[in-house]
């Protein structure tokens, strides 16, 4: 099972809006065959495993990271070409949260007469699928902020230069959360402050990630580099026709999602993105962006740089969350990882007082 695991992560830039998924093949003690799923619309992890092992496969045992799908979808039932290639026994370390599945693709196998066991590195296998079980289960993306900062939680002068607070490791190691997500968001303030394209660059992958910008009231100029090269989603709370027919020239997409407040409605952008299969968002945004989201309840995970440096209480914080008179108003988070990457430290936590 850990080798198939290690296989599913070979499809963490590729597979959505569906699962990672691997798959091995094994005829006494023996591996046979093995695959994952690489990319969306493509044959499935049990699919390529069992291609691979061929007359192989007949007595096998298979070890799947998530439960064989039972739906037709753009592929047929995994669940059915194991059956038919007379797999003995399906080890799975996780049922499919979606409720095309949900279960269904187990008892079909038990139908047939096939061993099943359920739970096997099962912990492993919801880390590798976080955002799609966030987006089966709750019909919520799961969320993340991508946060670099002083060692004093500070992302930026008072005059906002922050160009580089953390090195270049870091700044790499920033490109691989965009390409494993399947949209990065931002604030209007972020895109004039930096005219960022938020793009991946520093690794390689078979696809960008859908560009989201929160423009309230459309100030995004038309020759905002992140609008190169299509693949942009504006949420905002104007009307204003001119200006949405501006954008749209240069291949934006733009969405009126009005709170009442008149700003863009977080909730509302949120469901909408996981209504689009995105299983995975990461936010690249400044202090109020990711204040808004902590108050809200909204935001799942920080992956946070530390710099070793202090640009003192003048700088910029990286949550504006107002004035808090109690300890109970405070933001809770769970440790789930720290390391070095090259000079900075980084870290990674759950918010757990969220939603």
């Amino acid at each position: 099972m850990a080798q198939a695991l290690h296989l599913a992560e070979r499809g963490l830039y590729g597979t959505s809006p569906n699962p990672r998924v691997g798959c091995v093949l094994v005829q006494k003690e023996v591996l046979v065959g093995e695959g994952w799923h690489e990319r969306a619309g493509e044959p499935h992890a049990e699919v390529h495993a069992l291609r691979a092992a061929g007359e192989q496969a007949k007595g096998a045992t298979a070890y799947v990271t998530l439960e064989p799908c039972s739906h037709h979808g753009r592929t047929p039932p995994c669940a059915d070409a194991l059956i038919a290639a007379g797999v003995a026994r399906v080890v799975v370390a996780m049922q499919d949260p979606n409720p095309q599945v949900a279960g269904q693709g187990i008892a079909r196998l038990l139908a047939a007469g096939i061993e099943v066991e359920c739970g096997l590195m099962e912990a492993s296998a919801r880390a590798l699928n976080a955002g799609f079980i966030s987006r089966m289960s709750r019909g919520l993306s799961l969320v993340r902020s991508k946060i670099a900062m002083s060692l004093d939680g500070r992302t930026a002068l008072h005059n906002g230069v922050s160009q580089w607070i953390t090195g270049a490791a870091a700044r790499r190691d920033g490109h691989h959360w965009r390409a494993r997500s399947c949209a990065v968001l931002t604030g209007i303030g972020t895109v004039l402050a930096d005219d960022a394209q938020l793009s991946v660059r520093e690794v390689e992958t078979s696809r960008q990630p859908l560009r989201v910008v929160l423009d309230s009231e459309l100030r995004m100029p038309p020759t905002a580099r992140i609008l190169q090269g299509g693949n942009v989603l504006v949420y905002s709370a104007s009307r204003d026709a001119q200006k949405i027919a501006q954008l749209e020239q240069q291949g934006a997409k733009v969405e009126v999602l009005a709170a009442a407040n008149g700003r863009v409605d977080l909730p509302a952008c949120l469901k909408d993105l996981a209504a689009r299969g995105c299983n995975e968002v990461l936010v690249e945004a400044g202090r109020t962006l990711n204040g808004a989201l902590l108050q809200e309840g909204l935001l799942d995970e920080l992956v946070l740089y530390l710099a070793p440096q202090l640009l003192g209480d003048m700088a910029r914080g990286m949550a504006q969350l107002g004035e808090l008179s109690t300890l109970e108003q405070r933001v809770e988070l769970a440790w789930q990882d720290v390391r070095n990457i090259g000079s900075d430290l980084r870290i990674i936590a759950t918010v757990k007082n969220n939603r």
